[in-house]
């Protein structure tokens, strides 16, 4: 029982850390390798807020995310739209954004660079305390994760699949040439899935990093893991992220409980390539099955 809720719980932090990028490259095609940094950007703003403002912890979180949002947009309009279409710039210029951003925040001191480490650089959980779940003592942070994740991700299956503007992410995910020619702005779309691609980045920040500190190593690793899980879903394929989430998550926590957590990156590597021998284009992915057939 212990290793089904933390399973569970791990499967949700992988589908939150990958809901953002994967719906930038769905609706796009274009991989935000800043993805990690502006999670912990966000991180570091809620805490900052916080801590040398006072605000409240909820007029923190609501603005770390609002400010997410507007650096997607800024980084698209004026970086990623004149290289959209290509993919290895596009690649190279997202993560230079992303290392700029982490870097900046190690020379201010988080991670070590000035010797501030630890609780300096740690949000507090939305609610202290702990309860009984099926026998399994568990923490309300992470209880919270499991009930907000699959909250969050119910709202965005009826925001992309009911309303007008999830419609259009949906269109020019599909067919970008058609849904132009139906009227709907190609850029804009673009720019409105980034946005909410790093609102999502956000949410997943202020959710997930109360269970640790905020460290720079904490942003290059969280883009990792969303690659992972992408990659073995099907880069742009909701339902194969959420399946790549659960595989990897229960995978990583049974090799810790068998073998401990030094095994965690074998697993996660292991599964990757497992994966891709077995279906190149991942679980749910539509980007190679021409390949796999030929």
């Amino acid at each position: 029982m212990d290793i089904i809720i933390y399973g569970i719980v791990n499967s949700i932090v992988f589908a939150l850390i990958a809901t953002g990028f994967n719906l930038v490259y769905g609706v796009s095609r274009i991989p935000n390798f800043a993805h990690g940094s502006i999670y912990i950007l966000a991180g570091f703003m809620t805490w900052s807020f916080i801590h040398d403002l006072k605000m409240h912890y909820v007029f923190s979180v609501l603005l770390s995310l609002c400010i997410s949002a507007l650096i997607g947009l800024i980084i698209y309009r004026f970086i990623l739209i004149r290289l959209r279409g290509i993919a290895t710039s596009e690649i190279i210029a997202s993560f230079s954004v992303g290392m700029v951003i982490l870097e900046g925040l190690r020379m201010q001191g988080i991670g070590g660079f000035k010797g501030f480490i630890g609780p300096f650089y740690e949000l507090q959980p939305f609610i202290e305390g702990k309860v009984q779940l099926l026998g399994v003592l568990l923490d309300y942070q992470r209880l919270i994760i499991i009930i907000g994740g699959s909250v969050l991700l119910s709202l965005l299956w009826i925001f992309t699949g009911h309303t007008k503007t999830g419609l259009s992410l949906r269109a020019i995910a599909q067919d970008e040439q058609a849904a132009m020619m139906l009227g709907i702005n190609s850029d804009r779309v673009a720019m409105i899935s980034m946005s909410i691609g790093s609102a999502l980045a956000g949410l997943a920040a202020v959710m997930i990093l109360p269970l640790g500190n905020i460290t720079p190593e904490m942003g290059y690793k969280v883009l990792i893991y969303a690659l992972a899980v992408c990659v073995v879903g099907g880069l742009g394929s909701w339902l194969g992220v959420i399946f790549a989430a659960f595989i990897i998550g229960f995978a990583m926590k049974i090799s810790t409980v068998l073998f401990g957590a030094l095994w965690e990156s074998v697993v996660l590597v292991g599964t990757i390539i497992l994966v891709l021998l077995v279906k190149p284009s991942g679980l749910l992915g539509k980007q190679k099955e021409f390949e796999e057939r030929v």
